[in-house]
């Protein structure tokens, strides 16, 4: 392939890049990089062709020949770290030829797409395996709460804006006019005048200087801003304008935005996505990438390479192959072990497999996250089969207790495998635990092994041994901690949603769930996933994990069931009713409670003989808690219970 200008990320002496666009040809191969462009660069391709073929004695190329060279290259876009290829979503052929290309020339990982808005760019990375080359890099939630937080700017009024640092563009919100229209005549004026001002200019990087949150904001509302007379209406008549674009504006907003704070999951994700954009950005949010997908995701999976199936082959993506040759320290956090063997496997169980795309969740999704926990790593996985049209999701946690682990203790390889067994039967035996008791688990879960070759300081390092993992399909709704509060509100909303959470307590006392590192209560924090009928009502919660089952099995319900008033304490503040939200909540709770107390009495050998031949120790094996549980059930007053859980929600609502 020619190359007409500099190497591509080539540098004046000042540091800055000789040329920021390239274009490739694929007719007559070769890249153009010199400054300019693309429409230059294309000229100056016909150019360099025509003198070899005056050189050669051939005529210049006719308009139809020089059509040809144009239809069959690609725009580049080169930044300080990046070769970014702009495809046409009708021609991917050529974006990925373009791709291939330029991994001779850069390093894979510094090529990425653009135009990942289209779908047909999407779907064309996402069935070759590589969504990680459309996504940015995970963040911690606390973290978004903080960039969101400290990007309120002001300009030379109040601090009512969201600043974009790398485009220099400020975001005012609905909720922002709120602190405007409290300001006196003349200070409300002069802010006014400077939002009105400010949404008509352009900054030196061409973006504008201010901007409506959200920008699908409907054009009229910006255009009444902007046509707004400031000074010739009165106090009275300006305010009463900007009062009626405001109302329009707020009625524009989804019912998810309309509650301004990091607080409200849908809203705090949109604005750090606004104010962390860049220019010419390369960002498939996770809702492009997986349909329904809840908002407790958004950028929190890591999408890592894998492999393509081409014709039903893997090939395993090559920067595998670079890091199994350099053992570069820069790749090891993209080429994790746990990806290939999960693709392995699945490669070896089925053989219809289309596409699939693994990705991690490297921190944990709840709203208060246990610091220093060892639960097992969670893989994301979006796979499609050759006989479905579907294309799946499935979640992968791995056991945190494995085989390797167990070495890491110093222990043999005998007995870490067997611990390793009985641990993963544990873990299987808790889940039937809960079922049997009426917990709304998934369906379905299977229990997968990958052979993985440990690495540790025990005498066994280089040994291969068996990880296990637990895969079940992704629960469509939402975490219950991560509902708008906008959306309780609604009356009937809220008491829907109540009575589910009310059922769903009850269920999370009776299996005594709690961290089991800091005995702390799990419930009402990431595992409860609230599913929507097509009113938008909530009509199902679904535990998606029985993680920290049966770890609280000794004390009393009594002394347990205070936490469980932190569900209406921490939403008092958005019902319209509080009293009927506590009432159906504690109702659902005492209910449920008598009623699986009911269902053990009536039958009581079906509980009571359901793990007799598993063994039984008072330290803590599964059947002893299982016998501890029932005995604790059965003995317990629901009324009381349920007294006391609504003491301490009024107790809370007074602090």
């Amino acid at each position: 392939m020619q190359i007409i200008g500099e190497p591509i990320f080539a540098k004046t002496r000042d540091g800055t890049l000789l040329s920021r666009v390239g274009t490739m040809f694929f007719k007559t191969p070769g890249l153009v990089t010199k400054r300019g462009v693309h429409a230059m660069q294309r000229a100056m391709w016909v150019d360099h062709l025509n003198e070899d073929r005056a050189a050669a004695g051939l005529q210049p190329l006719s308009s139809a020949e020089e059509e040809a060279e144009f239809e069959q290259s690609v725009d580049l876009i080169f930044t300080e770290d990046h070769v970014l290829i702009r495809p046409d979503p009708d021609r991917m052929d050529l974006a990925f030829r373009a791709d291939e290309e330029l991994q001779k020339l850069v390093n894979k990982r510094k090529v990425r797409f653009l135009n990942t808005h289209a779908a047909k760019v999407r779907n064309a990375l996402r069935d070759r395996g590589e969504n990680w080359r459309m996504t940015r890099a995970p963040i911690s939630q606390d973290d978004m709460a903080n960039i969101v937080e400290s990007a309120r700017v002001a300009i030379g009024e109040k601090p009512i804006y969201y600043y974009n640092q790398a485009v220099g563009t400020r975001y005012v919100t609905a909720g922002g006019y709120n602190v405007v229209s409290a300001l006196p005549a003349d200070e409300y004026r002069a802010q006014v005048k400077e939002v009105v001002s400010f949404l008509k200019k352009r900054n030196r990087m061409g973006h504008p200087e201010v901007d409506v949150f959200p920008t699908t904001t409907p054009i009229e509302i910006k255009k009444a801003f902007r046509d707004l007379d400031v000074d010739a209406l009165d106090d009275g008549a300006l305010r009463a304008a900007v009062d009626k674009i405001a109302q329009d504006w707020r009625m524009s907003l989804p019912a998810e935005l309309r509650e301004e704070s990091v607080e409200n999951f849908d809203w705090r994700n949109a604005m750090c996505a606004a104010v962390t954009a860049g220019t010419n950005e390369t960002n498939a949010a996770e809702q492009d990438l997986i349909q329904g997908i809840s908002p407790e995701f958004y950028r929190q999976i890591e999408w890592l390479p894998g492999a393509r199936i081409d014709r039903g082959e893997v090939i395993f993506d090559p920067l595998w192959d670079e890091f199994n040759r350099t053992r570069d320290p820069s790749l090891a956090p993209f080429c994790d072990f746990h990806v290939r063997n999960i693709i392995f496997n699945l490669m070896r169980l089925f053989n219809d497999i289309e596409f699939v795309n693994v990705g991690r969740i490297a921190r944990s999704l709840a709203r208060a996250p246990i610091v220093g926990s060892r639960h097992g790593s969670v893989y994301v996985i979006q796979c499609k089969t050759a006989e479905s049209d579907e294309v799946r999701l499935v979640l992968l946690r791995f056991q945190k207790w494995g085989v390797a682990e167990h070495l890491d203790e110093g222990k043999d390889i005998l007995q870490a495998t067997i611990e390793a067994n009985e641990y993963a039967d544990y873990i299987l035996d808790r889940r039937l635990m809960c079922c049997q008791l009426g917990m709304n688990l998934p369906p379905r879960v299977a229990i997968a092994q990958f052979p993985e070759t440990y690495r540790g300081h025990n005498q066994y390092n280089g040994t291969t041994v068996r990880a296990y993992g637990y895969v079940r399909d992704y629960v469509p709704g939402t975490a219950s901690d991560k509902v708008p509060p906008a959306r309780f509100r609604n009356p009937a909303f809220a008491l829907a949603f109540a009575w589910l959470m009310g059922v769903a307590a009850a269920h999370d006392l009776i299996v005594g769930r709690r961290s089991s590192e800091t005995k702390e209560n799990l419930f009402d924090k990431n595992y409860e996933v609230v599913q929507f009928g097509p009113d938008g009502l909530p009509v199902k919660i679904v535990a998606t994990d029985h993680a920290g089952s049966f770890v609280n099995y000794l004390h009393t319900f009594e002394d347990s069931v205070a936490p469980y008033a932190n569900v209406v304490i921490r939403r008092a503040k958005f019902v319209p009713d509080v009293a009927a939200f506590t009432d159906a909540y504690v109702t659902a709770f005492e209910r449920t409670l008598a009623d699986v107390q009911a269902k053990y009495r009536s039958r009581r050998r079906a509980f009571d003989e359901l793990f007799v031949h598993r063994p039984f120790d008072v330290a803590g094996s599964g059947a002893y808690r299982w016998a501890k549980t029932l005995e604790r059930l059965d003995q317990c007053d629901p009324k009381a219970v349920s007294a006391m859980l609504r003491t301490a929600i009024e107790e809370g609502k007074q602090c």
